[in-house]
């Protein structure tokens, strides 16, 4: 299927499961990094083929973690012993170990809160649209279908040559995917 508008990619079919991690890693030894492929179940060796990097989710959640102890023990601080201290029974008005519950949770409760929002923002969701969803049998990547997609943003992508190098890797169709409806 030929268009006329810009591409954001183009999508591959492949048969199993081998030839999709095969087309991944000789993709990948060309220099090709802005790819995704998509299938309906966890594919071992997948990852490795296509080198994926490191996440920054731990340090999304490190962030959350330090801010809600820093905020938890702080407000806490800042009540009892500036802001109304208050002498209980010759007791100091700084009694860490009475702030400790409080802080640890709020400690996780902001991890864990960063932990979900970091993951919503660096997998780019919610997106109800996908440049993907244009193509008909892509629904079939839920079901039994294996794709690769090789995204126009790579500096490697030249259509008719990434064309020519999914169908050396033995795809079984190739189709353009728009960039707009």
């Amino acid at each position: 299927m030929k268009t006329t508008q810009p591409t954001a990619g183009l999508l591959a079919e492949f048969g199993d499961t081998d030839a999709l991690i095969a087309a991944a890693r000789r993709l990948h030894a060309e220099g090709y990094r802005q790819f995704e492929c998509y299938t309906p179940f966890p594919v071992e060796g997948l990852a490795e083929a296509m080198e994926f990097r490191r996440t920054r989710m731990p340090l999304v959640v490190l962030c959350g973690a330090l801010l809600g102890l820093v905020v938890g023990y702080g407000l806490q601080y800042w009540t009892t012993v500036i802001e109304y201290p208050l002498n209980i029974g010759g007791r100091p008005l700084h009694s860490w170990p009475s702030f400790v519950p409080v802080t640890f949770e709020l400690t996780i409760l902001t991890a864990a809160l960063f932990a979900v929002l970091g993951m919503l923002g660096l997998n780019g969701l919610p997106r109800p649209h996908h440049p993907l969803f244009h193509i008909r049998e892509f629904s079939r990547a839920s079901s039994d279908a294996y794709f690769l997609w090789v995204k126009s943003e790579d500096p490697q992508f030249h259509e008719q040559t990434t064309r020519e190098a999914l169908r050396k890797l033995q795809a079984q169709e190739v189709w353009d995917v728009p960039s707009e409806p």
